[in-house]
């Protein structure tokens, strides 16, 4: 399944706490519930003003609605067509 790195724009959110960053989680994990199997949260980088996501979907679609829906920017999305580290070099 194609894996997509999206970028939203959320300006102050390395500064919110555990509890605030659970929430949400909670409400990004509900979205993908109520969409099916075929969209995956596998992580996120929370940086001083953006996170960083990294989904598996079908469709870049699919993402723009996981994000309308739970309410979440997505100022951008790019599709993985590589991944690398320090072994490639090998």
């Amino acid at each position: 399944m194609p894996q997509f790195v999206i970028e939203r724009e959320m300006p102050g959110v390395g500064q919110l706490g555990p509890d605030a960053l659970k929430g949400a989680s909670q409400g990004s994990c509900s979205v993908l519930r109520e969409l099916g199997p075929e969209i995956q949260w596998v992580h996120s980088y929370v940086t001083d003003d953006k996170i960083y996501c990294i989904y598996r979907a079908p469709s870049e679609d699919l993402i723009r609605q996981h994000a309308e829906t739970a309410g979440f920017p997505a100022n951008s999305i790019a599709q993985v067509r590589a991944t690398i580290d320090p072994t490639t070099a090998e």
